[in-house]
């Protein structure tokens, strides 16, 4: 086996291992369901950066990543901080409120909003096929929002959004993911200390109530960063297109969780929007990887 074809397998590896633990996120958020949204995203924040400033000082990134988040880059990652913030919050609230079939529909939205941001904000050249994923996608929103959406249509677009602007900033910032993430959680770190400290003083903060919960608040820490660390090993192994095909197995495994373990109805209009997403987002999927084979071949 050649040493590509081992960075490719190790990659899918990465890569499989990644969106299969965002796909089975809802199990975990799913024992918090007692402890308010706010103090659960308070501790996520928490807890990954004590994981990644001793991950940063054993790499001994601090002076590089302290020197590459100045300028416009900082700027850009204060917004992708406050954007990845609210992404956090509304899928800790969707999980809680039994909202995870809307959650995995704002996932299976998210690449073709990615590519629409891209579009429209960075000037990238939209393909046939891509055009007419995004019209399926915005076919079953729209037939969601005629229908009334069950009042959970703002989770799916506020995911999907929030998620897009998310990604948007952090590939026009100049600073790796490490970096990108540890910072991230730096600027969000003093807002979430300052909720858990009032959650005390007001005697609502739910950890030190219980052992259970509070190791799997601590866990936080370690559910959030490795993922993350897994992606963007996997990014870094892999062609776009590969990377494109294997987000829909988050949003995939949430469906299932939804429906087989959760019990969440499943209406004819949920069927109808889905039918619409996924057929975009076959098409796609289809799409990238032709774009890629053709890049190969030439």
């Amino acid at each position: 086996m050649s040493n590509v074809q081992r960075a490719d397998r190790a990659g899918l590896l990465l890569g499989i291992a990644a969106y299969s633990l965002w796909g089975v996120l809802p199990l975990y958020l799913h024992l918090l369901q007692a402890v308010p949204a706010l103090q659960v995203l308070s501790h996520r924040v928490l807890w990954s950066l004590l994981l990644l400033a001793v991950i940063v000082v054993a790499l001994r990134r601090v002076r590089s990543i302290a020197a590459a988040a100045r300028g416009r880059t900082l700027l850009f990652l204060f917004g992708s901080a406050a954007l990845i913030a609210i992404n956090w919050l509304v899928y800790i609230w969707a999980v809680q409120h039994e909202h995870v079939l809307d959650a995995s529909l704002g996932y299976f939205i998210n690449p073709l909003v990615n590519v629409a941001l891209g579009m429209l904000v960075l000037g990238e050249r939209l393909r046939r096929w891509q055009g007419v994923a995004i019209g399926l996608a915005a076919l079953g929103v729209l037939l969601l929002t005629l229908h009334g959406g069950g009042g959970g249509l703002w989770i799916p677009l506020a995911l999907a959004l929030s998620f897009g602007g998310y990604g948007l900033l952090r590939k026009v910032a100049a600073i790796d993911a490490l970096g990108g993430l540890t910072v991230e959680t730096l600027l969000l770190g003093p807002p979430a200390l300052a909720m858990l400290l009032w959650a005390n003083h007001s005697g609502t903060a739910a950890f030190g109530g219980s052992t259970r919960i509070d190791l799997l608040l601590i866990a936080a820490g370690v559910v959030t960063a490795t993922p993350l660390l897994l992606f963007a090993a996997a990014a870094k192994r892999l062609p776009y297109a590969t990377m494109g095909l294997l987000q829909y197995i988050a949003p995939t495994l949430q469906f299932l969780e939804a429906v087989l373990l959760f019990g969440e109805p499943v209406l004819p209009v949920h069927l109808a929007t889905f039918a619409l997403i996924w057929s975009g987002c076959a098409l796609y999927a289809w799409d990238s990887l032709r774009a890629y084979r053709a890049a190969v071949r030439a």
